[in-house]
């Protein structure tokens, strides 16, 4: 399969399974991979913010690349963020000579002006090597890089590579209509948009022009079920099922223990064998465990997946 602008559906964002005392958790790894793939995504994105990709050393990150590539027939998209461009092209090289579809860069947290933005992505994709797809993340809260509409239709005008957007700003709908806006007035080239924000705005996000979701949900069975009622014009059911969800993934969503609460729900839906993240890493607490206990049964009420 080849990954292009038009690119539809749900690529989960996956977290990196580890043993309690931090290596790696390589049957967990599988386990997940077949959970993903029951829950009918469309494809994997891994080694992003939601993969802990700054804990692992560089030959762990091509072992999982080699690992879930050969495990799954889903296209997968290789986070490839590094401070330095060497390494970079080190994994994004490595990962297409593995298998992967196309890689995802982030903005380093220094950029400051449109031109600098501009300037970065086009060496980042002349470092990877231009026959590299690349995925442009716009993740400004955590990044606090802020892109405009209008740089990135300049990314993407300068970089053919550009193939998508993983789209998380924060207010954002507006955002998608102006690229959306772009694409149709012909002044910038159709590009996939799929969003992140744990799926917060899905359901608006998919109205306003979006192809899916690109996020880490410990429901992506529910995130492919919302994309496929909204796309096909059934909106109100779209929406009632979003609604259903939306207590939980509002503490999923909280900065700090977001993840923590992810692998903890992944856990008990047998995904992963344990929530432990590799240190520095945050815990739940036994009160919070069971506030997630008490949310998800709630949820079980209304859809039955839980």
């Amino acid at each position: 399969m080849t990954l292009g602008a038009d690119t539809k559906g749900v690529y989960a964002i996956a977290p990196t399974p580890f043993e309690a005392d931090g290596r790696l958790d390589w049957k967990s790894v599988d386990t997940m991979v077949g959970f993903y793939e029951k829950c009918g995504i469309d494809g994997m994105t891994i080694l992003g913010i939601m993969g802990e990709a700054p804990k692992l050393e560089a030959t762990e990150s091509l072992e999982l690349v080699k690992r879930i590539v050969k495990r799954t027939g889903l296209p997968v998209i290789v986070g490839v963020s590094s401070p330095g461009f060497a390494a970079m092209r080190a994994l994004a090289r490595s990962s297409m000579d593995a298998g992967a579809k196309a890689v995802m860069i982030a903005p380093p947290p220094s950029l400051r002006t449109d031109d600098q933005i501009v300037t970065y992505f086009r060496n980042a994709s002349e470092a990877i090597g231009e026959d590299v797809p690349f995925v442009l993340q716009d993740y400004p809260l955590t990044l606090s890089v802020i892109m405009t509409p209008d740089v990135i239709r300049r990314i993407v005008t300068d970089n053919p590579a550009c193939f998508m957007l993983k789209h998380e700003d924060w207010p954002g709908l507006e955002k998608i209509t102006a690229l959306r806006g772009f694409q149709k007035n012909g002044s910038m080239r159709p590009i996939s948009i799929l969003c992140g924000n744990g799926g917060l705005f899905l359901d608006f996000e998919t109205e306003r022009g979006a192809d899916g979701a690109m996020t880490g949900y410990a429901f992506p069975d529910m995130l492919v079920d919302l994309v496929r009622l909204s796309t096909s014009g059934e909106r109100d059911r779209a929406h009632d099922l979003f609604d259903a969800h939306l207590p939980y993934l509002r503490y999923e969503h909280q900065q700090g223990i977001g993840l923590a609460v992810r692998k903890y729900v992944m856990m008990k839906r047998g995904a992963i064998a344990s929530d432990a993240q590799r240190k520095p890493g945050s815990a739940l607490t036994a009160a919070a465990r069971a506030e997630v206990d008490f949310l998800l049964g709630r949820l079980a009420r209304l859809d039955p997946r839980d």
